[in-house]
């Protein structure tokens, strides 16, 4: 049973929740536009392809940030997001839109067939934005959850809130802070020299071809970079035939998955912790341990997936529990090792669930507010751990869970030599010397039976099996010492 359970965890941890497939460029390239080849010699340009498609919502910010951060440690030179969307939530949109930032190389927005509402801001934050040929983007209004429109003062502060931070990421960049502007803001008239391109009263939308149209003088684009019929096509207009390598992701059912498990992990870390807790205090492993590894197991898959930690915070958890184990196990009563193993496993838990990226200084992911929530989340979590136990405490004695948890037979002799009768005392020093058997494992204390009867006793180093032959060494106020008789 322990190895299924162990064996099922590290399948858990270990398979992968996105698909990233290395594609080598196609020869062809689209007929309208002659490709440049690519230099002989010249390194291929490293490209990850991200969906954004059907509603933004969190599995859609999940496997882009994931995504991100995979590009960064691998040192991609661009990130290509495949858009396909009606638009969704603007509290992810502008978590989205925040990551984006985050990416040193080049980002590119590819509107495969629609960038809509959420999708047109998302798509302002790229460096370039490329369209398919039937490609559109637009009507960027902010509305409610439910499609209904926002209270106009609402509405107001959001528009005027949206267009300033619209400008600062548009600077440098042409028409493309008006031309946003305009698909937020009704009221706001789009007018390109002596042009009006939209009028108030109305939200703009463009085709590709409307993107592409070229005003000014020097001509520029209205907002596309160029018209492509596939992406393959669009990386080989800009990087040449054969020069780019492209890894593409996936959203899969882990990611929706994940945005549930995310939002009851302090629940999974209560039950876990819990868990562990009560393997501990109970002879051999059992159910309680592979639960309480299961439940943290899934705490640390659900971040990955979510791209807020990679492989680290399992090490460091796995290292903290060896320290724990080796305390129990090897030096009890030293407290040093265990109380370093328990800052690294609750540390580890911290940091799998805290938004950290590649190559950032950690006093600044500490002056934001990366650890805020994964420490409201141990802290619940902790706090259900202690109601539970309590709660265990309070209503299960007497069970045959309880019986696991506790020694419930009688130990026949005085258990504790300190303030007991001389006799008693007598008795217990005659013992050294003595053979018996542990009536259940000494980790370090338990239970011995010696001559038909049982004493409390302790091993000093190590541990002893339930069922282990074991010979008295010494006393104390309080029990037996024993070892381990070697067969």
């Amino acid at each position: 049973m322990l190895s299924r359970g162990l064996v099922f965890l590290a399948a858990l941890l270990a398979v992968p929740f996105a698909s990233a497939e290395p594609a080598a460029a196609p020869a062809e390239v689209a007929a309208e536009v002659a490709a440049p080849a690519a230099s002989p010699g010249a390194a291929q340009k490293r490209v990850v392809v991200i969906p954004v498609q059907g509603e933004i919502a969190s599995p859609v910010l999940y496997i882009l940030r994931r995504g991100l951060k995979q590009a960064i440690d691998e040192k991609a030179d661009a990130v290509v997001l495949d858009m396909k969307t009606p638009g969704g939530a603007l509290d992810v949109t502008f978590e989205i839109m925040e990551a984006l930032g985050k990416f040193p190389g080049e980002t590119i927005t590819y509107v495969n067939n629609e960038a809509i509402s959420a999708g047109a801001f998302i798509s302002a934050m790229t460096g370039e934005i490329w369209f398919a040929p039937d490609g559109i983007i637009g009507a960027a209004a902010p509305v409610m959850g439910t499609g209904q429109d926002v209270d106009a003062t609402m509405k107001m502060k959001i528009v005027s809130y949206l267009k300033a931070r619209l400008r600062s990421i548009s600077e440098g960049k042409g028409y493309r802070g008006q031309v946003i502007s305009a698909m937020v803001d009704s009221d706001y008239e789009l007018k390109i020299g002596d042009k009006v391109l939209k009028g108030k009263g109305e939200l703009l939308s463009l085709t590709a071809s409307e993107s592409a149209a070229t005003y000014g003088d020097p001509a520029q684009a209205l907002l596309s970079a160029g018209t492509a019929k596939k992406i393959d096509d669009l990386l080989t207009k800009k990087f040449g035939a054969n020069g780019f390598v492209v890894t593409r992701l996936e959203i899969t059912w882990s990611e929706k998955f994940a945005v549930i498990l995310n939002k009851i992990a302090p629940v999974l870390l209560g039950l876990g912790l819990l868990a562990l807790f009560i393997e501990f205090k109970t002879p051999g492993f059992g159910l309680m341990g592979i639960s309480g590894f299961l439940c943290l197991g899934i705490v640390f898959a659900s971040s990955y997936v979510a791209g807020l930690s990679g492989h680290e915070p399992i090490l460091v958890f796995a290292i903290g529990f060896l320290l724990v184990a080796a305390e129990i196990i090897f030096f009890p009563g030293v407290i040093v090792a265990a109380l370093a193993g328990l800052l690294m496993m609750l540390g580890s838990l911290v940091w799998a669930m805290a938004d950290l990226w590649p190559n950032e200084p950690i006093t600044i992911a500490w002056s934001g507010d990366a650890f805020v929530g994964p420490l409201q989340n141990l802290g619940l979590g902790l706090a259900l751990a202690t109601a539970l136990g309590l709660a265990l405490i309070r209503y299960l004695p007497g069970g045959w869970f309880w019986d696991r948890l506790v020694i419930g037979s009688v130990v026949g002799g005085t258990a504790q030599f300190s303030g007991g009768t001389p006799e008693a005392g007598q008795g217990a020093a005659s013992l050294v010397g003595e053979r018996g058997v542990a009536v259940t494992a000494l980790r370090p204390g338990g239970q011995v039976e010696i001559a038909g009867r049982r004493y409390e006793a302790a091993v000093a180093v190590g541990a002893i099996e339930a069922g282990d032959a074991v010979v008295v060494r010494a006393r104390t106020d309080f029990n037996l010492i024993v070892e381990r008789v070697e067969t």
